[in-house]
């Protein structure tokens, strides 16, 4: 009987050989050989789609219902997910490591154990005993432990697979990916062809079974190797769990839904009771603000579909060595550069001796260019200092000849922004007609940076 065998083929030009290379022979790329399995014509056959259970159908014959998801007790973490889990998905949770991935997921695996059904945690990187402590430590978050959460500590993927089989769950979850591995590859768990291998047979299960599967998955410093980059075309679905580790803030960021919208961010808190939800975290990120403070702007950006209002801060001081400095936390380097440059050249701000930090506040990471025009505004505020008017919140991108730009989703911003409290909201000049914002709050139009900045800053009106 044909057995499976196994291949190092080079990822560049295809070039197959049954032993390891570091050099390619045939395109000569180097380090690009990875190790594959080669399985019987039978089994490949299977594994293509030939067998009788996979013929063609009309599509209105098969059944199927979009509500047909599997509650999660978490709203935003069923926000990141489009509104709930879909049963035989698979879905990848990824982050640097000690982010809060393992904490998030037993988290709602004691939820579901409660509410769904049977839930099966496997772990390959923690005792029992060490995920037990875990798990009491979240009782007073989650409640009391349910019956049906099982627990098993085991990596080969083989005896995963029983083990699934003799408790038929209704959710999976495996921690992590990397732990894994199928003795049938010579390379070490976590290689790029045991990840790959592992996540295609938990798909074939996902599918086949209707289990929800969730794995976890750790991201390296070229988010390549080992990575959850690897399984991005596996996987139904790709969260990003973010922040800061010196913050207590968490975004869990939704990069990749084939049953929902993409870029859906669900807010989080690192208590020591498990991961607290935000519900509105445009509020907890303007919590220490400091009134009538030079350099500090409100920014109306949008992550996904949800609007937050952020603190931007900025400063400028004079450079102590001949280059001056730009840092940035929080938002991209180059944009600072570009705002800094449009300052510098149509303003007039005189930035070419100063040493110029933005940050934002709560570890947020802003990279839409809506954010341009309050980062603009705090560095200017900084530099005359001179305050932003309280009750003002802006968005708007800036571009090279220091003109503002319309952003997308201009009613839901100013809606937030009148839902925390603020008054007035300074945006680009828009081309509109009918009612477009809520009442009760007042909308300044600018058609130029410049002109942003005299509306905004007190003492200059």
């Amino acid at each position: 009987m044909p057995r499976s065998r196994t291949q190092f083929v080079c990822q560049q030009c295809g070039y197959a050989s049954p032993r390891a290379l570091g050099h390619c022979p045939n395109c000569g790329s180097w380090n690009s050989m990875v190790e594959q399995m080669v399985l019987p014509a039978s089994k490949a056959g299977a594994a293509a789609g030939t067998s009788p259970s996979s013929r063609p159908r009309r599509l209105r014959e098969i059944q199927g219902d979009p509500e047909d998801r599997l509650v999660l007790p978490i709203p935003e973490f069923a926000r990141a997910l489009g509104g709930g889990i879909v049963p035989g998905s698979l879905i990848l949770v990824g982050g640097d490591p000690g982010i809060g991935k393992s904490t998030l997921l037993l988290q709602a695996g004691l939820l579901l154990a409660r509410q769904t059904g049977r839930v099966l945690y496997v772990s390959g990187e923690e005792s029992e005993k060490q995920i037990k402590l875990r798990a009491l430590r979240l009782k007073a978050s989650a409640g009391d432990l349910p019956e049906d959460l099982f627990l098993v500590t085991e990596t080969s993927l083989e005896a995963i697979l029983r083990d699934v089989e003799e408790v038929s769950p209704r959710v999976l979850i495996v921690d992590s990916i990397q732990t894994a591995y199928r003795p049938e590859l010579t390379s070490a768990a976590g290689s790029i062809s045991q990840v790959r291998e592992c996540a295609a047979r938990l798909q074939a299960l996902a599918k086949s079974s209707g289990i929800a599967i969730f794995l976890i998955g750790h991201v390296t410093k070229e988010g390549t190797l080992a990575g959850p980059r690897v399984l991005e075309h596996i996987v139904d679905t790709v969260l990003y769990l973010e922040g800061d580790r010196f913050q207590s803030y968490r975004l869990l960021r939704s990069v990749k839904n084939r049953f929902g919208p993409t870029s859906e961010v669900g807010v989080f808190e690192m208590r020591s009771d498990g991961m607290a939800e935000v519900p509105n975290p445009s509020e907890a990120f303007l919590a220490e603000r400091v009134i009538d403070a030079p350099g500090s702007a409100i920014a109306v950006t949008m992550e996904g579909t949800r609007p937050l209002l952020v603190e931007m801060q900025g400063l400028t001081s004079a450079a102590a060595f001949g280059n001056p400095r730009r840092t940035a936390n929080g938002v991209d380097l180059y944009r600072l550069l570009l705002v800094a440059a449009v300052l510098s050249r149509r303003v007039g701000l005189k930035l070419g001796e100063q040493d110029i930090f933005v940050n934002v506040v709560g570890g947020l990471h802003v990279s839409e260019p809506a954010g341009d025009l309050a980062m603009a505004v705090a560095i200017a505020s900084s530099i005359r200092d001179r305050p932003v008017a309280t009750d003002l919140a802006m968005f708007g991108e800036v571009g090279l000849s220091g003109e503002l730009r319309a952003t997308s989703q201009v009613a839901a911003r100013v809606r937030e922004a009148a839902q925390l409290g603020f008054r007035r909201v300074l945006l680009p000049r828009l081309v509109r007609g009918g009612e477009l914002f809520p009442s009760g709050i007042q909308t300044i139009e600018a058609r130029s940076v410049r002109e942003a900045i005299d509306l905004a800053l007190l003492g200059n009106r």
